[in-house]
């Protein structure tokens, strides 16, 4: 079993809604602040949301207001719900865990997902 599984993504229409989701293993989920990047095709790695330990959620400005993130404590889970999807959010989106994901500089975390692609388009 992998430490981060994502699922979710697909082919979605200008202005629909995809959740995606990231199942960790226990001792992550517990243990370290999760979140999310995204990368396009020949554009550098985003950085998108994120949850800290705390229980703070962090956005970028990018999708701040249409993507939230939600917690499953009982699953092991992060949700990423992204609203209001417009082609330039597609890429492939990444869950992240043991990160420090705050502005000006968020840092991913040495954990990974294996990416889920996410498709914006008519």
């Amino acid at each position: 079993q992998e430490d981060l599984v994502e699922s979710g993504g697909g082919l979605v229409q200008p202005g629909g809604s995809l959740r995606l989701s990231c199942v960790a293993t226990e001792t992550i989920f517990g243990r370290y602040a999760m979140g999310w990047f995204r990368q396009a095709p020949g554009k550098q790695r985003e950085f998108i949301a994120a949850a800290t330990i705390s229980n703070e959620r962090i956005y970028a400005d990018s999708v701040k207001g249409r993507f939230t993130i939600s917690m499953d404590n009982a699953k092991n889970t992060q949700y990423l719900q992204m609203n209001r999807l417009n082609p330039e959010d597609t890429a492939v989106y990444y869950c992240n865990a043991g990160g420090s994901y705050y502005y000006p500089t968020p840092r991913p975390g040495g954990y990974w997902g294996q990416g889920t692609q996410v498709t914006v388009s008519s």
